[in-house]
């Protein structure tokens, strides 16, 4: 899927300190969307994953993980089309990225 070479260096995220406590919740909100975004899928409801998409656009570069704002981004485009195999593609992304991102405290 990945190669692991371009893993190590692209899922290493530098994250502010601060933000230390909020991280854990954050990426276990991360993997509930994409349990939530899986349950719409089975509904059709493609505005409300385009609207997950849309969150986790904004929140990703906030905390610092651009990656999940580049997959929200992509989730939510291809809601707005109804693309079902783009939107399970990219939660596979996300599912990978989380299960193998490496936070480096600043």
């Amino acid at each position: 899927m990945f190669d692991s070479n371009e893993d190590s260096r692209r899922f290493k995220v530098k994250v502010d300190s601060d933000l230390e406590e909020l991280i854990p919740g954050f990426l276990e909100n991360r993997r509930n969307d994409i349990q939530l975004i899986k349950d719409y899928l089975e509904l059709n409801d493609f505005e409300n994953i385009s609207a997950l998409g849309h969150t986790m656009k904004g929140v990703g570069g906030g905390y610092g993980f651009d990656e999940i704002s580049e997959i929200g981004w992509e989730i939510e485009q291809a809601a707005k089309n109804s693309d079902q195999k783009t939107i399970e593609k990219q939660l596979e992304r996300l599912q990978y990225f989380l299960d193998h991102v490496q936070i480096e405290w600043e």
